[in-house]
């Protein structure tokens, strides 16, 4: 990591949101917009990323480092599902369920891919890729469960293996492992989609942030979350890593993802679902505010410690 770079990193995703948030509030984004931003990401941006940066020569360190951030991401949903179940027992039901679902499925879909790439190059876009297959099964399982009853295993399994980016990163490890190389139109067609992941990703996050009321943001119930989302599970993972002494880049692709924000999908859910969208959009938006101090600072750490 480069320190500089990190730092030009945020500033650049800073202006981003705040473009994001200033295009809502002058409606130049409105509500459909901002729909229509979140299918396109999720549908084709973050899905094409996906696929390219599975596009590596494969070798058995590769591997080996891929197995790892596999298996940190698998232990970390059984960590934040421990949590999400034991922190917020005397917070009110409907808050409550806000609280586990955040815990347990952060931003690192929308946020963390851009920022791994950012900090970490390709290889780190590939990690964080194969790092966000467990949150993603469980965002579809156990995530939804906290909103209503839990699914069927019929309809978790549909969701998950329909999910676009679920299927960007199958496409991607075949493509890896038989190490096909696309013809140069397609491969052109992916990088500069691909390219695009950055900016509309942070303009999205923005524009969320403006449906927000700041004046009542913060208070001690989501500031206790915010320590718990931004903090403690990104310091189990730095923690771990330290004492099983994981390769640095996957470490460090491992803690930075920990340290996503909230994801999106709390307040799209709890709207949907009836709960408490107020204070889910609060939850959101607080978190993805003080990610931009926290990464930094994880990220500074990172340097000085792997």
């Amino acid at each position: 990591m480069n320190f500089q770079g990190m730092i030009d990193l945020q500033l650049m995703m800073f202006l981003e949101i705040g473009m994001g948030w200033f295009l809502r509030k002058k409606n130049l984004i409105t509500e459909e917009g901002k729909k229509v931003l979140t299918d396109l990401v999720i549908d084709l941006i973050l899905p094409c990323n996906i696929i390219q940066s599975f596009m590596i020569k494969l070798d058995k360190e590769i591997l080996v480092r891929g197995f790892q951030i596999l298996l940190i991401s698998v232990v970390l949903q059984m960590f934040c599902t421990l949590v999400s179940a034991t922190c917020y027992n005397k917070v009110e039901k409907g808050k409550r369920t806000v609280l586990q679902y955040a815990t347990v499925c952060s931003n690192a879909g929308f946020l963390g891919n851009p920022v791994a790439e950012g900090l970490f190059g390709s290889i780190g876009l590939l990690y964080a890729s194969v790092y966000l297959i467990p949150q993603r099964i469980v965002m579809w399982s156990a995530g939804v469960s906290y909103f209503t009853e839990s699914p069927s295993k019929k309809e978790v399994a549909k969701k998950v293996l329909t999910h676009p980016c679920i299927i960007a990163v199958e496409i991607g490890i075949v493509l890896m492992a038989l190490q096909v190389e696309l013809p140069s139109f397609l491969t052109r067609t992916l990088g500069s989609i691909s390219g695009s992941t950055t900016p509309v990703t942070m303009l999205l996050i923005g524009s969320i942030m403006a449906g927000a009321d700041l004046r009542t943001m913060v208070t001690k119930i989501t500031l206790m979350f915010s320590a718990v989302r931004l903090v403690l599970i990104p310091l189990a993972v730095f923690a771990g890593c330290l004492v099983f002494r994981v390769d640095a880049t996957v470490a460090g692709v491992a803690v930075i993802l920990a340290a996503m924000p909230a994801g999106s999908t709390t307040a799209i859910l709890a709207a949907r679902y009836h709960k408490d969208e107020e204070f889910a959009s609060k939850c959101v938006v607080l978190t993805t505010v003080l990610s931009m101090i926290a990464i930094p600072v994880w990220s500074t750490v990172l340097m000085a410690c792997l």
